[in-house]
């Protein structure tokens, strides 16, 4: 099940947020990458102020992800997924509900790292495209990513 996030979801969706990007930070080697070492009262003004939508399996946020408008592109965010529950279709599943429920996003866009290949490939069988790369040092080079919606055909 999918749903729109709360405010008091905010601890379950950090602690989520950390369990999954554990291994992001061993692939690059950096302990401090910006997921895990944001705030609880950060994740909570997020959660307030954009579109989180969580997944919800037997009563525990299994995964997360966020969406917010600046003009008409929706930046998405921090999609995350239980290491208990990955390769199972949640993080597909998030994304095609945050993709439905920004109708008026005429685009979306996000990042990755070069090295997260499980991540690059869900994005490209999503119809993300590689719009550019840029190297931030020595170990990674962000890989950003954009969506726009065919608008003729009946959302996936």
């Amino acid at each position: 099940m999918i749903e729109r996030a709360v405010p008091s979801d905010a601890g379950e969706i950090l602690t989520l947020q950390r369990a999954a990007y554990v291994s992001e930070a061993q692939l690059y080697g950096d302990p401090y990458i910006p997921p895990l070492v944001e705030s609880l009262e950060q994740v909570r003004k997020v959660v307030e102020g954009a579109l989180v939508l969580k997944a919800i399996a037997a009563g525990r946020i299994v995964g997360a992800v966020r969406g917010r408008l600046s003009g008409t592109t929706c930046l998405v965010g921090r999609l995350v997924v239980a290491p208990d529950r990955q390769g199972q279709g949640v993080g597909t599943a998030l994304l095609r509900a945050l993709h439905e429920q920004m109708p008026e996003a005429t685009a979306f866009d996000l990042f990755t790292g070069h090295l997260s290949e499980g991540n690059l490939r869900l994005y490209r069988r999503l119809g993300y495209r590689e719009t550019s790369r840029e190297r931030m040092d020595d170990h990674l080079t962000m890989v950003y990513l954009r969506r726009t919606p065919d608008r003729s055909r009946p959302p996936q």
